[in-house]
């Protein structure tokens, strides 16, 4: 089985910067947005 990847929207994109602005943990965005923390992490 291999694995689907998506990019990060844009859409994302400005929840990320939302929830950092917030003071959120880049595990509870990750959360947020069903993605990995690792892939938060390098988005920040």
């Amino acid at each position: 089985m291999s694995r689907v990847y998506s990019h990060i929207g844009e859409e994302e994109r400005q929840v990320i910067q939302i929830q950092v602005g917030n003071g959120a943990t880049v595990r509870a965005i990750a959360a947020m947005l069903g993605r990995s923390a690792s892939s938060i992490s390098r988005e920040i």
